[in-house]
């Protein structure tokens, strides 16, 4: 029995109630989905609803009433064992070993389609991570969203939403000049801009700009008038670096559906077409010469200037007309990773949003993430050879391989700092998070080739009843966690859930494998009985839930380590 068949099982316990005149309760108040969860202490049963409390003073009765009544009910029903009502009113279910083992082969023949939900089912989502300057190689922060941006749309979309992965590439403003003049200047053989940027790679994309314009053709851009050489060091080294950007994503696993270029909106027309229309519904204002978004009138600190007196456009003109094309673009949800530094950021998006008439927090997301820290031999590394300034994701990647990465980037709340020890992450050690879970696959795929050679097969038989020692119960219990855990990481844009579920999932089969009881493999002389076979389901769904829920981070499920 899985837990939406218990919840249903719950709702009509009520509606029987209601429809024999036992609860005093209008029809409608029945809930299509009665919520429960797994107990804190496993000794109170398989799952456990406050159904009652929660229902007992609509229907003019006690709580405790009420569930004696959905206990009595509820026992009748196949599968469960046992209801017990504890304290004011709460239910603790215990189900028969057949019917909770009757998971094992669900989760088998769902295969990869297990854990997938509807919750966010006929949602278009506009998911922008990442975003960083094409003036540099990506740094740690940037990282850190490459990991939990590409997970948390996996598990978007493992919850039926439609998503967009898109880049915001900032290919306008002065970041892009001072990356220009310091190209420029290095391929001269001149000390970089004060302003500018510095770094191995530097020289490495002002050879390669040199390169690419004498491989067309072109003139040797060190020779032209400084004008004409910093608009080709510009346009060929912004798009070899973002080149480099987008090879070192796809090689970490991150792809984009959408490239979207900043100067497209100052090119056509888009910012003016944003402040027309909140102009159209009075939000914005003139004063001093510039033109004004009233932010203040949606809980922002101060009102906004967003075309300067000179005429120019302030830099939240960029963000506001970027913001309506993307509701333009039919996204009923944009959401923004941010870096920490973008705090101030998000009251006045938020007040943008709502003077379109949108809802701030659904229609725009804002999701800020906190800082990197690597640690090696106990000291901080704070510097890359080849960016000089920061790390990058190259570093990382060098040192402990994309899947240590991946893992260890996506385990934590986004919105906690965070300090990586790269000597850890490169042991192969059960201290090591991603190499624990990746391990206790391994281990059911190896279960799984011995079996075959014993003549264990599961096609042979199937008795869920046999599942009935406690390690197979909490085994069990933990796998029917497992959609939950997708729903809510969607619902929470918390991807770091599905992994630390994967922790504990991969604990309770390395607790349940090291049961000399309850050994998958007959021994030599022992003959092959359906306990064998059982328990090989039992393997074979654990088997199928940490590859799904290492594929929704992004990090491969290796068959032998």
């Amino acid at each position: 029995m899985t837990p939406d068949e218990l919840s249903e099982a719950l709702s009509a316990a009520l509606a029987a109630a209601v429809a024999d005149g036992t609860l005093a309760l209008d029809p409608t108040a029945v809930p299509e989905r009665v919520h429960v969860e797994r107990p804190r202490q496993r000794e109170h049963g398989d799952w456990a609803t406050n159904v009652a409390l929660q229902l007992a003073k609509k229907a003019g009765t006690t709580p405790r009433a009420l569930a004696e009544d959905l206990a009595t009910r509820l026992a009748a029903t196949p599968g469960v064992k046992a209801v017990d009502v504890a304290g004011p009113g709460f239910l603790n279910i215990t189900l028969d070993a057949a019917a909770a083992g009757e998971l094992a082969r669900t989760i088998v023949d769902a295969g990869p389609a297990y854990g997938r939900n509807d919750s966010e089912a006929g949602t278009k989502v506009n998911l922008e991570f990442v975003s960083a300057n094409p003036t540099g190689p990506i740094h740690i922060g940037g990282v850190r969203w490459a990991a939990v941006g590409d997970s948390l749309a996996r598990v978007l979309e493992a919850s039926g939403a439609d998503v967009t992965r898109e880049y915001y590439f900032n290919d306008h403003g002065a970041q892009i000049d001072r990356f220009a003049r310091s190209l420029l200047a290095r391929a001269r053989g001149l000390e970089a801009p004060e302003d500018g940027y510095g770094g191995e790679y530097i020289s490495e994309i002002a050879d390669a700009v040199i390169a690419d314009a004498l491989a067309a053709g072109d003139p040797d851009p060190r020779t032209l008038p400084d004008a004409e050489a910093q608009e080709v060091f510009r346009s060929r080294g912004v798009e070899r670096m973002f080149g480099e950007i987008k090879a070192s994503l796809h090689d970490f696993g991150v792809d984009f559906d959408v490239y979207f270029h900043e100067d497209s909106l100052h090119e056509s027309g888009a910012v003016e077409r944003a402040v027309e229309r909140l102009r159209a519904s009075g939000h914005m204002f003139e004063q001093d010469g510039a033109t004004w978004l009233r932010t203040t009138d949606f809980g922002d600190d101060k009102d906004r200037v967003v075309i300067k007196s000179d005429g120019d456009a302030a830099y939240i003109a960029g963000d506001i007309a970027y913001y309506l094309d993307k509701r333009e673009r039919g996204f009923d949800e944009a959401i923004i990773m941010l870096g920490a530094d973008h705090h101030g950021y998000v009251g006045r998006m938020m007040a943008v949003c709502a003077a379109f008439g949108d809802t701030p927090g659904k229609n725009l997301q804002l999701l800020i993430g906190q800082m990197v820290n690597l640690v090696k031999d106990g000291q901080p590394v704070r510097m890359s050879k080849r960016a000089g300034t920061v790390v990058t994701l190259e570093d990382l990647v060098d040192a402990v391989g994309v899947d240590a990465a991946r893992y260890s980037l996506a385990r934590s709340s986004a919105d906690q700092n965070i300090d990586l020890d790269l000597d850890l992450l490169a042991r192969a050690t059960n201290e090591n998070p991603v190499y624990y879970v990746q391990y206790a696959h391994s281990r059911t795929a190896a279960v799984d080739r011995n079996a075959a050679d014993r003549g264990v097969a599961r096609a042979d038989g199937f008795e869920p009843a046999l599942l009935d020692h406690p390690s197979e119960a909490a085994l069990i219990g933990r796998l029917t966690e497992f959609p939950r855990i997708v729903a809510q990481a969607a619902e929470l844009r918390e991807p770091h859930r599905v992994a630390r579920y994967l922790e504990a999932l991969a604990g309770d089969y390395h607790t349940w494998y090291q049961q000399k009881s309850q050994r998958v493999l007959p021994y030599p002389d022992e003959e092959v009985t359906d306990t064998h076979r059982t328990r090989l389901w039992l393997n074979d769904a654990v088997r199928q839930v940490l590859a799904n829920g290492l594929g929704l981070l992004g990090v491969s499920a290796p068959e032998r380590m």
